[in-house]
């Protein structure tokens, strides 16, 4: 029989939450069903203090709201200083992004808590280096025509070459941001202008895929592994499918092309120690890469009948067990 793990999630804060389709608390629900502890701390709690990584931390139970707006967790004490690689054997990182320079740091403390011995996943240095728009990049054969890039001239050969583009702030999420700007839209230049105050990095331009019509597919993958897909709908008029924009969500299969996709990208997830990832297929076309805090997990399941949660823990258990 398995030993039961100490757990400590790093997350937002656990109040917020919609439990209804957090995948975060898919997790924690299965950890606890597993005979798991868990804890909760704010990334903004760790600390380093003596060579040691330090977080205030309270220990909690979760449970399924009987109705809604009734309570999904209880706190177990009050808040207490923890040692992080001492007291824990697993930190689950899911916090959500922006992935600014304070996730950046968060990622180099849980590093250093990593080194005294705990599990962090996804794991830390993995996460800092695969930031989603940059990481799709070593995959770019696979992608559909994408430029990097703060030049209005290159993006203006962009758009003589490929027509409709999309314009994204380069670590941006849940779809915040996102442009459709077609082949003649005279809107192009004081967008990229404004892109360029708000954010000092470059940003991403792609060809626009018409096929995100019918959908933009979300893969998830357990260890390198696909456990499942849902396809995401843009409503409205929009192109943004992201659920956190108002796509609709609808169950979906794996094609041969989706197969081919994380064949290829399995070998290095594993590599990396990325566990929980979500990747996005629109039109057979990979776009992103998504390592920081992937969703979609309860959808999922609930669509097809699967328990990702536990597949996902038991990834887990079985690398504590191999360091142990």
């Amino acid at each position: 029989m398995r030993p039961p793990l100490a757990i400590a999630v790093q997350m937002d804060p656990i109040e917020t939450i919609n439990v209804a389709g957090d995948s975060t608390f898919a997790l924690m629900l299965e950890a606890q069903a597993r005979g798991h502890r868990l804890a909760h701390f704010l990334p903004q709690a760790l600390d380093w203090i003596d060579g040691r990584v330090m977080a205030t931390a309270r220990d909690l139970e979760v449970v399924r709201p009987s109705a809604p707006g009734a309570p999904h967790f209880r706190w177990l004490d009050g808040p207490r200083t923890r040692d992080i690689a001492r007291d824990f054997d697993v930190v689950l990182m899911r916090q959500d992004p922006p992935f600014d320079m304070a996730y950046v740091t968060a990622t180099h403390l849980l590093e250093r808590a990593q080194a005294l011995g705990v599990v962090v996943v996804n794991d830390p240095a993995a996460v800092r280096n695969a930031p989603e728009k940059l990481f799709v990049l070593e995959f770019a054969d696979l992608m559909p025509p994408t430029l990097v890039t703060r030049s209005l001239e290159a993006i203006r050969a962009f758009r003589a070459r490929h027509g409709d583009l999309v314009l994204k702030p380069l670590y941006g999420n849940a779809g915040t941001a996102v442009f459709h700007l077609d082949a003649a839209d005279p809107n192009l230049a004081a967008l990229v202008e404004l892109f360029g105050r708000v954010w000092r990095e470059p940003f991403m331009v792609q060809a626009f895929l018409p096929e995100v019509a019918q959908g933009d597919k979300r893969i998830i993958l357990i260890d390198g592994e696909p456990a499942g897909a849902i396809n995401r709908l843009p409503q409205g008029g929009e192109i943004r499918s992201n659920l956190a924009a108002g796509g609709r969500a609808e169950p979906a299969d794996l094609s041969d092309r989706d197969r081919t996709i994380c064949a290829r990208l399995g070998p290095e997830l594993r590599r990396r120690g990325l566990l929980f990832v979500g990747i996005d297929v629109i039109g057979g076309y990979l776009t992103e890469i998504n390592v920081t805090s992937p969703t979609g997990l309860v959808t999922m399941d609930a669509f097809n009948g699967t328990n990702t949660a536990a597949r996902f823990w038991k990834a887990v258990e079985t690398r504590v067990a191999a360091r142990a």
